[in-house]
């Protein structure tokens, strides 16, 4: 609980009970562990704080809401809203001199290094594994070393960032290094450095755990998305999923799925491939909102078309994780498999078939690469819609209750989002001159 906002909350509308209010929250999460006349010396504290910070004076503090809520805009949800909200997060970034940035929407960025590429990934672990630490570590660290692989770079190195709230129990913090270091031991990555903290300090209260893993890779050549060519083909391996598929066996009492997402697969087919002498022109794993992202993302990035044929890629995804997605009624297509997608020319598809095979991995060609834009999905019953949706295909409980697609005109909201990043970015341009001005 974020005792700091709840305090901001009360005061903005004179709630005469805040105080009282705060005391009663901080004496049910705490319990026993503390006395009331402890709960009430936190809450007078917390209001004193917030009291300091309602509206401190100075342009650095200076933040106009755009009206537009993370919830109301699906950011982090993996759909169109979070795919415009990168596009705008890659504005307020700016144009850099690397490689690869936030602009190609790859899931990790490249830049030259002493005649090297280094290529750099971090991902957040997903938010509903925070009960699990061991599986949210497992599977944050699968992905964002995916990410480097990818981009056909060799991991060397990870690094981590967790935040237990106040009340969490130390062993969490453990278990979750535990889960990250099972990873790391499996693929020969170390983990050298990181950071742990308590999300909020004294001002949040439970036992909530988030943080991520990032990795550094080197390599001699990429395969960015924006490479994939007309005439490619497009291979993908098989998937049982990560924490998105987890998390909805979890909630949904499939607790006997989880384990086939317990292996480091996806890892060790993408390793072999650095390793053999063929041409790639670009590789992703099936993530961001399922194929469904990717493919959109790709078509945008690299200004092709891509034809994927449905009657193939089913076959792909482990047959209990499939089962459980069609009792649930949940669309495959746009969720979290963590399947390797490759795109090649057509002279290299029998190699990358035979080395990926060769680790114990299936694959099969499900598509190709056309002169055009957008994406298509052919299926025995004709050509079917394969846009994004909203959000991601709903996997919990919770996010079938809330997918009802946007709540408000997308185009209104969207609008709003970008007068809030055309203000970053104009505050961000001011502190730069100023700070240079005054060298």
């Amino acid at each position: 609980m974020d005792l700091e906002g709840f305090a901001k909350r009360g005061l903005s509308r004179d709630d005469p009970d805040i105080e009282a209010k705060l005391a009663d929250a901080i004496v049910e999460v705490k319990g026993d562990r503390i006395s009331r006349a402890y709960a009430e010396k936190l809450a007078e504290a917390v209001l004193e704080e917030a009291r300091a910070t309602l509206n401190p004076e100075g342009d650095v503090f200076e933040l106009l809401d755009s009206g537009v809520t993370m919830g109301d805009f699906g950011v982090g949800s993996r759909g169109l809203g979070d795919f415009y909200a990168h596009e705008k997060i890659a504005e307020v970034i700016g144009e850099t001199d690397a490689v690869v940035d936030s602009r190609q929407l790859d899931d990790s960025g490249a830049v030259e290094a002493g005649g090297k590429y280094l290529v750099l990934s971090v991902d957040g672990m997903h938010s509903r594994l925070s009960d699990y630490p061991f599986l949210a570590g497992f599977h944050v660290t699968r992905a964002t070393l995916r990410d480097v692989l990818v981009m056909r770079a060799r991991p060397v190195a990870m690094f981590s960032d967790i935040h237990l709230a106040d009340d969490g129990d130390v062993s969490r913090l453990f278990d979750h290094l535990a889960g990250i270091a099972a990873v790391g031991e499996l693929t020969d990555v170390p983990l050298i450095t990181g950071s742990t903290l308590r999300i909020g300090g004294d001002m949040v209260i439970g036992d909530r755990l988030t943080g991520c893993v990032g990795a550094v890779g080197v390599s001699d050549s990429l395969s960015p998305r924006k490479d994939a060519a007309p005439g490619d083909l497009i291979l993908m391996t098989e998937g049982a999923g990560g924490g998105t598929i987890c998390a909805a066996a979890l909630y949904y009492g499939w607790h006997d799925v989880v384990d086939e997402t317990i292996n480091v697969k996806f890892l060790e087919a993408a390793a072999a491939l650095l390793e053999a002498d063929v041409e790639i022109h670009a590789m992703t794993d099936v993530t961001n909102g399922g194929i469904r992202g990717d493919a959109k993302e790709i078509s945008k990035t690299a200004g092709v078309k891509l034809i994927f044929e449905e009657e193939r890629m089913a076959g792909l995804v482990n047959r209990r994780v499939l089962d459980m997605l069609e009792a649930l009624e949940i669309d495959y297509l746009g969720v979290s498999i963590d399947a390797l997608l490759v795109i090649a020319p057509p002279a290299s598809a029998e190699e990358i078939t035979r080395v990926v095979r060769s680790t114990g991995v299936e694959i099969e060609r499900i598509g190709r690469v056309e002169e055009g834009l957008g994406v298509e999905l052919h299926a025995r019953d004709g050509i079917k819609d394969f846009e994004p949706r909203f959000r991601e295909s709903a996997y919990t409980p919770i996010k079938k209750a809330v997918d009802e697609g946007p709540l408000r005109e997308f185009a209104e909201m969207r609008e709003k989002v970008d007068l809030a990043a055309e203000r970053a970015i104009a505050k961000k341009r001011r502190f730069v001159d100023r700070i240079r001005s005054e060298r």
